[in-house]
């Protein structure tokens, strides 16, 4: 415990020595002033005079002390009496791009994702939230960041383009300038391209660098239309290297037996060779419960660097303050002519 502003109880008590100084002075100017009265004694002398002025000097007492302690706890209190002490913050360290398919198939859990999000990001504290669209290119809608209001503001209006929303078809501008159509290999290559260098995207602490969990949410349905430049094995290979978990999102799942290459199958293989997991989703209402589970599963903390905090802890005297003052006020009733 400390006081910041420790120079002000000096200061208070050269003003209270020079306040009684001053009064002593006028009292002994005005004791020239003060004349005899004859056979004064016949009333001080009476009994009820005795009991009225030892009750006034008693209240008169009362007073004196409440005023001096209700001066003396603010002036503590505006001493601004504090703690300092050390914290290690938690920080969390998770980092999630959501990589949607744009193309029409994929608009109404497009759609689901992003809302799921939008609620999502509102809890966040210290997370990283990314979005990039994708169809024949892929097209980052925003990078990783925590500036959560504007993270709410961009899903919003990409909610409204997967839902078809008049005027905002301009959102998927520039994810039609390849060749073909939901390029996923190419879609989740630009994805993980988003995710920064270890050395900037690490969180300097006292044993190194602290590696931030990487994920990236796939929203798509695997069928390909076209020659991408990488293959969803390659994309998912380079995820793998680059320590990228991937959850793959499939609203339809439209598989046609146990064949490897059916694109379900495909999806799941390459997911779960990340260390992440595939979901076949039979609506897209589903997402709201999936993208809980990867958040649940993915969310790991730790420690910040050590911070000083200082905590004012005037509560005491303002307390006593308050408790004076009520006193004072009682004991004034009680002194009043």
């Amino acid at each position: 415990m400390e006081l910041i502003f420790w120079w002000m109880i000096p200061a208070a008590l050269l003003m209270a020595v020079g306040t009684y100084w001053v009064a002593r002075k006028r009292d002994r100017s005005n004791g020239s002033l003060r004349r005899p009265v004859a056979h004064s004694h016949r009333l001080t002398e009476l009994p009820e005079y005795q009991a009225a002025l030892r009750r006034h000097r008693r209240w008169l007492t009362v007073a004196a002390v409440a005023g001096g302690v209700l001066m003396a706890a603010a002036v503590v209190s505006a001493a601004r009496p504090a703690e300092r002490s050390t914290v290690s913050p938690e920080q969390r360290n998770r980092d999630i791009i959501l990589c949607l398919d744009a193309s029409g198939s994929m608009s109404s859990a497009d759609a689901a994702v992003v809302e799921v999000f939008a609620r999502l990001a509102q809890g966040f504290d210290g997370e990283r939230l990314g979005l990039t669209v994708f169809d024949s290119s892929a097209v980052q809608v925003f990078p990783l960041t925590d500036d959560y209001d504007f993270v709410q503001e961009q899903l919003q209006v990409a909610k409204e383009a997967f839902d078809g929303a008049p005027g905002s078809a301009g959102f998927l501008d520039g994810t039609w300038n390849g060749a073909g159509s939901s390029l996923i290999g190419d879609g989740l290559a630009s994805c993980v391209q988003g995710f920064p260098a270890a050395d900037e995207g690490g969180q300097a602490g006292a044993g190194g660098t602290q590696e931030r969990s990487r994920s990236v949410i796939l929203a798509t349905d695997n069928f390909v239309s076209g020659d991408p430049i990488f293959t969803l094995e390659e994309a998912a290979a380079l995820a793998k290297k680059k320590d990228v978990r991937m959850y793959a999102l499939n609203p339809g799942d439209f598989d046609y037996g146990t064949d490897p290459a059916q694109p379900g199958a495909q999806l799941r293989t390459a997911a779960e060779g990340t260390g992440g997991a595939y979901y076949p989703l039979d609506s897209p209402e589903a997402v709201q419960d999936i993208i809980r589970k990867v958040q649940a599963t993915e969310a790991t903390a730790f420690k910040g660097a050590p911070q000083a905090a200082v905590a004012d802890r005037a509560e005491i005297p303002l307390g006593i303050a308050l408790v004076s003052g009520l006193v004072l006020a009682g004991a004034s009733w009680r002194l009043r002519p």
